[in-house]
């Protein structure tokens, strides 16, 4: 087996499943994302031994027909991991997320007056409560929006944010209904977004520095419209290139092209 295709809560998981199926190592494959999945929908991919490694992996299938009998247990290991319960999982399950929506709609104390701040911590933590892991969630408000940050809880990021992205979404629905002033929710783990900010803004400027010096276009792959916000904002000043998007979301993407 050369090539396979495997699903996951996110693309990360997706590859690591697909890697395990081959007993390959990440070095030595090719990958093709084919859905990145997101609200309610797995991420999927494709994964192929490359072509340079194909002959190495060829005489090792002959060599292995069978799984020996720890290699059967280690796969048990990993299945049981793979059945833990994250804020992923949860996220893919609508009625989960439902049910822990009519828990705060219904609870005793709810407030028709309650503060949006208070909404949304409640929302959050009922649904990491419902997770494996352990962690808790601060809210804030700064510059008039709500500020959620996980602490814990990294593995609920997801391939670049995708699990972020779509807890920050849902808040926003559950304090907005009913409330034409709700404020903008953000959702952070861990300082995940200055981090990913700062490796934006540490691309931005090397494919414009490879712009520069081949004076052909560089077509980014898809992105999200704040993270491609942010690589505009990196090189709005420069003398050499120019940025703009082209496509459809969710496949929107950045293109850097010289401006001579």
């Amino acid at each position: 087996m050369l090539s396979v295709e495997a699903t996951g809560r996110n693309v990360e998981q997706a590859i690591s499943n697909a890697l395990f199926e081959l007993k390959a190592s990440r070095e030595d494959v090719d990958i093709k994302i084919l859905d990145e999945g997101g609200l309610f929908k797995k991420a999927k991919v494709r994964v192929s031994i490359s072509p340079d490694e194909i002959e190495k992996y060829q005489k090792r299938e002959k060599k292995e027909e069978n799984l020996t009998d720890s290699q059967e247990k280690n796969k048990e290991e990993v299945d049981e991991l793979n059945k833990e319960t994250t804020l992923n999982d949860l996220l893919t399950k609508e009625e989960d997320v439902e049910e822990e929506i009519e828990i705060l709609n219904s609870s005793k104390n709810q407030n028709e007056k309650e503060k949006d701040l208070e909404k949304a911590q409640k929302f959050i933590q009922g649904l990491l409560n419902r997770t494996t892991l352990t962690g808790n969630v601060e809210c804030v408000e700064e510059n008039d929006e709500i500020h959620a940050n996980i602490i814990g809880y990294s593995d609920i990021i997801g391939y670049r944010g995708e699990g972020l992205n779509s807890l920050q979404y849902l808040t926003s629905v559950v304090i907005s209904k009913n409330n034409r002033h709700a404020k903008k929710v953000r959702v952070d783990c861990d300082n995940y977004r200055a981090r990913r900010e700062a490796s934006l803004i540490a691309l931005a400027q090397r494919m414009a520095r490879k712009v520069e010096k081949t004076h052909s276009s560089v077509k980014l792959e898809p992105m999200t419209a704040n993270e491609r916000r942010i690589m505009h904002t990196a090189l709005s000043n420069s003398q050499t290139v120019e940025t703009f998007s082209k496509g459809e979301e969710p496949h929107r993407y950045l293109i850097i092209k010289p401006k001579y």
